[in-house]
């Protein structure tokens, strides 16, 4: 009853094709011709391996085992098939294999939950395409409105349920998940970071999620020549954006524990080589390990973008996201290692720097999550890698601790 590597393999390579940048890491968007590839092969498996397969209003993917207590809630094991723009193969997809591999192993070995098994494929963790992340998650979990949801678009203007019918999906299906109908969540991802391949240690169980929160800023100015309008009738958008972005990570240094301020996107208006940019709009990503420190980052930041403001110049933020830090559940955190120790898998306790789906569902049920190994730490590349043997190692745990939590032999 061990995992099969080869299958995992495989299964990683291809999803990893499924990219609309072929050679040069993945790129896998919701709702985008590569989000229906991706889906159709997951579904597929799911069949494969004999579970009932089913989406909901938003997209999220799931594959279920009924269990014989009936109507009891569902173990859920999973991740997200999104990508970042140029991404690598690993961050998500693997979460979602070790589910495919579980769902596989529940087959080979005849076996019959009590509680339900579920598997389950989450759209746009990322936020790479419509912002704010945790987009599946929040969704089900009635975080993210209906009325949001209809109304939100991509760069290009494109409507999130437009692209979904693009790609066959229906938005009427039912958006809403009764926590009730959920026992735990499992998740497993790569650490995204380098302590675990610094230390050799192959898996890490997550103790806690760091909180999150996206923002996203726009300061005004206005246009002009760039060679006729003197500096000191300018009101430069670009310049007053550089001198808030500047000061980020001085300000996350002096709030310390394990504070981080960054800005990854940045659009200039009208984008001109000769014309002083009238706009700019930017992201602003700031996470800690506790909430007070997340608070006291987050009012510095608007302290500072609000001193931006003068008769030239005037800004004004919208908070896409924010998400407290989670403590994962105690109860399965013992489980994930009292099964390590069993299968002679060393570990390590770790939090997570990282936004995860996990996250979301620890606010309404029992949640826990193992890391596996990134090489060199490197994630968000194309560079991205993990050794499949880390993976089984993970796919083991995770089917063991299956087992037992749909026999409800946990305590």
């Amino acid at each position: 009853m061990y995992a099969n590597q080869q299958r995992i393999e495989q299964h990683i390579e291809q999803l990893s094709q499924f990219t609309a940048t072929p050679g040069v890491g993945v790129t896998r968007l919701t709702y985008s011709k590569e989000d229906l590839g991706a889906r159709n092969y997951i579904k597929d498996r799911m069949l494969e391996y004999g579970l009932t397969v089913s989406e909901d209003g938003f997209g999220n993917i799931f594959g279920k085992l009924e269990g014989t207590i009936p109507d009891a809630p569902s173990v859920i094991v999973g991740s997200h098939f999104d990508s970042v723009q140029n991404g690598g193969a690993y961050d998500g997809t693997a979460g979602v294999v070790i589910g495919l591999e579980i769902a596989a192993l529940f087959q080979e070995n005849n076996c019959k939950p009590a509680y339900p098994l579920e598997i389950i494929a989450l759209v746009e963790e990322e936020g790479s395409r419509f912002g704010g992340g945790l987009m599946g998650s929040r969704g089900m979990m009635g975080l993210l409105t209906n009325e949001s949801f209809q109304t939100l678009a991509d760069k290009d203007g494109i409507l999130a349920v437009d692209a979904m019918r693009q790609i066959g999906l229906d938005t009427e299906k039912e958006k809403l998940r009764d926590p009730k109908t959920i026992k735990t969540f499992l998740e497993l991802h790569i650490e995204q970071g380098p302590i675990l391949e610094e230390n050799a240690i192959p898996i890490g169980v997550v103790e806690a999620i760091v909180g999150l929160t996206q923002l996203e800023v726009t300061i005004q100015g206005r246009a002009g020549h760039a060679g006729t309008t003197p500096m000191s009738h300018r009101s430069d958008a670009l310049v007053a954006a550089a001198e808030v972005i500047a000061t980020f990570p001085q300000l996350a240094i002096e709030e310390g524990n394990g504070t981080v301020i960054t800005t990854g996107q940045l659009h200039v208006f009208p984008n001109g080589s000769n014309v002083i940019p009238e706009k700019v709009v930017f992201s602003v990503d700031i996470r800690s390990g506790k909430e007070q420190h997340m608070q006291n980052a987050v009012r510095k930041v608007e302290e500072l973008i609000a001193s931006k403001n003068t008769t030239r110049i005037l800004t004004s933020i919208e908070q896409l996201l924010y998400i407290s830090p989670k403590e994962m559940d105690e109860h399965i955190r013992s489980i994930l290692k009292e099964t390590s120790d069993k299968l002679n898998i060393p570990y390590c306790s770790i939090n997570s720097g990282a936004g995860h789906d996990a996250m979301v569902f620890s606010d309404f049920t029992a949640c826990g999550m193992i890391f596996i190994p990134s090489k060199g730490g490197l994630s968000h590349c194309p560079e991205e890698w993990s050794n499949a043997s880390h993976l089984v190692n993970g796919a083991n745990i995770l089917f063991q601790t299956a087992l037992q939590l749909t026999e409800g032999n946990e305590s």
